[in-house]
């Protein structure tokens, strides 16, 4: 190459990321042709905004550098310019070649980068929509002044506003985007965007029409598609809109209907969208059925871990049997489904992380389908290294006992999903965020390392509560720290504000009205020594309550008053048996009551004592997941028992008789008040409950959340009368459950607090039943919100033979949550009460009631 040519060449490099994989280094290598050259001058031209020295530091080239022309240096430079994505175009010149052709000598070259720079945003307009939607538009697109406005944003940004709107049902929905350039003296390369949406009319679905279908009918098919409704004034859960992507899921769904029933080879043949006007279209969908098919010969290749009959048992089909290619696929492995049982799963769950699983068709014979899965088992697989990031407060051993794949044990799909659960019902972390990732999977070593990724959430809270509640204004002052660290208490060092990370539960709340004031204290170590997952609890209350006029509840005598000091401890074991979502709890508990002067209908000593020492069993299974604020899955039942010793059947005591006993007589009348001092001594009861709620995912992410309650209040000896305290009280938002006296105060809305109890003094039998459909707004680490609507129905009976499941009240509604790391848990439901309450004087309905929740965490 001579001088001349070198010097009349134009050196034009417009290279993409994909083009080469360039040297990051200064080595420099020739490519094809080459010459080498000291760099003499370097130039920039184009630049606008930018400095030219700036440029020239960003090349990394200096004067006197050695380079190849055309070379993979010069090749970098030009990629390292593009990967600033500050220009829409890079150009680089020989702007002149020094040197005598006839020495050896390497020749100066200069340089000359021709740049055209990404202009900026200065200012952004959309025309077709109102204030509030451009700026939420804007927002969604990450649309800003100061941002560079490319040709790929120009693109996008039409490609997105016109998909959002057809997505809505606006399918003639038409975005232009111009970029204009701004007149600007200082040269600042800025330009305006205008965005111009013509929605068009929003279009619904007047009809959808099958054509081919024999077997099927239009009914069910459409049934089928989930996404693509026709216009009906009664389909609540999903509006009527076409959306391209959906309908074409809604057809594999079609065809997926016609394989339930065995028809293998059914098909669409065409889908046609017709405009009936500009705010109606109609769909015509042609199909073709086939035939019908059955399963013939199933047999399993490759299988050592299982025999064919193991196997079977899990896929379920037999020769005989209509094929139904939806399930049976779903039953080799169903993606979906994590915990489905399922061959793919089976083999997961026990270590056989490198197994494949494929089903194949072997033969087509008239109407009958031989199968071949054929199993690749490989060797068994354990789990490695265990490791968690992301988290800050909370210490690595509170993770790592929840975890479930544990270093040396087989690798389970099981462990890995239980673990994702455990973690987040902790409550310490954003359970949306919980990542597991399988990191250097050994096929030869049979081994796997898997890494949690966790993001920290609030999980210490300050509960702050105000409402009517118990006959009067109710005030609640609650602190609970959730990850609270008991060793760190005298740890200056460790107060943010408290002492956390250990996974302990401290608790401190204060609750106060005109009639009543309560504290308690209560404290949970979850992990009992640390090494098995016995939870131990300890809690202390006390609670003062005053006599209060029945007729006027402004009149409170603080003369009268019954004073209520307790004390509880208990255990709490996960067993492993028959699953490890059950959990055993035992608790003894006492509580000592004191009247004094206090006189009610409860009993008939105003001046006296009572004791409860009580034993609590309690059974509970609970897998529900994952958010503990939003759960989408599963179940929890919890059935407990709280028991008194039968004192009756040894102390001696005719309870039948005492009021002919001449130590319970004064003035040769019985005394009521010692009669009853005999008979509350000791209380003696038993008490069940049983409580049911269940997780279902109606559509998407609608959640139906199914809840029963039951609760029985007992005695042993029907001669001594049930007790006056543990009773039930139904009604209202549960605010009023101030006393320590064991009442369960059971929210009911719709209705007034405690409006559905038949007796002042508390039932002995109750049972609720709930729906409640929710709908999340957003699950965000900054603020979970949701929505739901209910309808309840529950009953209180004072005995046992009054006792009607189906003699209930009903209640409607619906409310809002907002959870927030900031306010805790924020809601308010509007509820209607269909009936009168049972001591209402009044036969109209209870009618509509506000009731609020309010919590603070941080």
């Amino acid at each position: 190459m001579t001088k001349q040519l070198a010097q009349k060449l134009l050196l034009v490099m417009a290279l993409t990321f994909s083009a080469f994989s360039f040297s990051q280094t200064t080595a420099d290598i020739p490519i094809g042709d080459a010459t080498e050259y000291i760099i003499g001058d370097i130039a920039v031209t184009g630049a606008k905004s930018y400095n030219e020295n700036t440029v020239i530091a960003f090349t990394g080239l200096r004067k006197g550098d050695k380079i190849f022309v055309p070379g993979e240096r010069l090749s970098s430079v030009v990629k390292k310019l593009w990967e600033l994505k500050l220009f829409s175009d890079i150009r680089v010149f020989a702007t002149g070649i020094k040197g005598d052709p006839s020495d050896d000598i390497i020749d100066t070259i200069n340089l000359e980068f021709n740049i055209t720079e990404v202009p900026t945003l200065e200012e952004i307009k959309v025309e077709g929509l109102s204030k509030n939607r451009t700026k939420d538009l804007l927002k969604e697109l990450n649309l800003s002044k100061g941002a560079k406005a490319n040709e790929n944003l120009v693109t996008t940004t039409r490609n997105f506003v016109e998909k959002k709107y057809k997505d809505k049902g606006f399918i003639n929905a038409d975005a232009l985007v111009r970029v204009r350039e701004v007149n600007d003296t200082l040269g600042n390369n800025l330009v305006d965007m205008n965005i111009v949406l013509d929605k068009g009319e929003k279009v619904k679905i007047s009809d959808i029409t099958f054509e081919g279908n024999e077997q099927v009918d239009d009914k069910k098919l459409r049934k089928a598609m989930k996404n693509t409704k026709r216009k009906n004034f009664f389909n609540v859960l999903k509006r009527s809109k076409y959306v391209e992507d959906k309908f074409q899921e809604d057809l594999i769904s079609v065809v997926n209907s016609y394989k339930e029933k065995g028809f293998r080879d059914a098909r669409i043949i065409s889908d046609t969208l017709i405009n009936v006007d500009e705010k109606t279209i109609a769909l015509n969908i042609k199909v073709e059925e086939g035939n019908k098919y059955y399963f013939g010969d199933i047999k399993f290749i490759g299988n050592t871990a299982y025999s064919d009959r193991d196997l079977q048992t899990i896929l379920k089909f037999q020769k005989g049997d209509v094929y139904n290619g939806v399930a049976f696929d779903k039953q080799v492995a169903d993606p979906a489904d994590p915990d489905a049982r399922s061959l793919e799963n089976q083999y997961q769950n026990n270590g056989y992380l490198f197994s494949r699983i494929n089903a194949v068709e072997t033969r087509v014979q008239n109407d009958t389908i031989d199968f071949e899965i054929r199993i690749v088992e490989d060797n068994v697989a354990y789990f490695n290294n265990i490791t968690v990031k992301g988290n800050v407060r909370t210490n690595d051993h509170v993770i790592y006992r929840n975890i479930r794949s544990n270093p040396g044990e087989k690798y389970s799909k099981a462990a890995i999903i239980n673990s994702i659960r455990e973690l987040g019902q902790l409550g310490f972390f954003n359970a949306e965020k919980i990542d597991p990732r399988i990191l250097n999977p050994s096929q030869q070593e049979g081994t796997v390392d898997v890494e949690y990724t966790l993001e920290e959430a609030g999980a210490s809270q300050i509960e702050l509560q105000g409402g009517y509640g118990g006959g009067g204004f109710v005030g609640t002052l609650g602190l609970k720290f959730n990850n609270f660290s008991l060793r760190n208490i005298f740890n200056k060092d460790a107060y943010q504000p408290v002492p956390q990370g250990d996974g302990q539960t401290l608790a401190l709340r204060a609750q106060a009205s005109t009639i009543f004031r309560t504290y308690s204290l209560n404290f949970t170590e979850p992990w009992l020594g640390g090494k098995k997952p016995v939870s131990f609890n300890v809690s202390l209350s006390r609670s003062e309550q005053f006599r209060v006029d029945p007729r006027d509840f402004r009149q409170v005598d603080r003369d009268q008053r019954f004073v209520i000091t307790g004390a509880t401890i208990g255990l709490a074991k996960r067993l492993e048996w028959p699953d490890p979502y059950f959990q055993f709890s035992q608790a003894l508990s006492f509580q000592h009551y004191n009247l004094k002067n206090y006189r009610t209908s409860l009993f008939n000593f105003p001046n006296g004592y009572s004791n409860n020492i009580a034993y609590t069993v309690g059974l509970v299974r609970d897998d529900v997941g994952v958010n503990p604020i939003f759960p989408t899955y599963g179940s929890k039942f919890s059935l407990t028992a709280k028991m008194t010793l039968p004192y009756s059947l040894w102390n001696g005591v005719d309870y039948e008789n005492l009021e002919n006993d001449p130590n319970f007589r004064t003035n040769g009348r019985p005394d009521l008040a010692k009669i009853d001092q005999e008979r509350f001594k000791f209380l003696e009861y038993y008490k069940i409950k049983f409580d049911g709620t269940w997780y279902t995912q109606l559509y998407d992410k609608l959640i139906l959340q199914t809840k029963t309650e039951f609760g029985f209040l007992g005695a042993y000896d029907n001669k001594r009368g049930l007790v006056p305290f543990e009773r039930f009280f139904v009604g209202g938002d549960g605010l009023g459950s101030f006393s320590l006296d064991g009442r369960d105060i059971i929210r009911m809305r719709g209705y007034d607090q405690n409006a559905l109890t038949t007796t002042s003094d508390g039932d002995t039998v109750y049972n609720k039943f709930s729906l409640e459909a929710r709908y999340p707004i957003t699950l965000e680490q900054a603020a979970s919100i949701y929505v739901l609507t209910f309808a309840e129905a529950a009953g209180s009976y004072d005995t046992f033979r009054s006792y009607n499941p189906f003699d209930v009240q009903r209640s409607a509604g619906a409310g809002l949550r907002v959870f927030m790391p900031a306010f805790g848990l924020l809601g308010i439901d509007f509820g209607y009460g269909f009936d009168p309450a049972p001591l209402a004087n009044t036969i109209d309905p209870s009618g509509w009631q506000i009731h609020f929740i309010i919590g603070q965490q941080f």
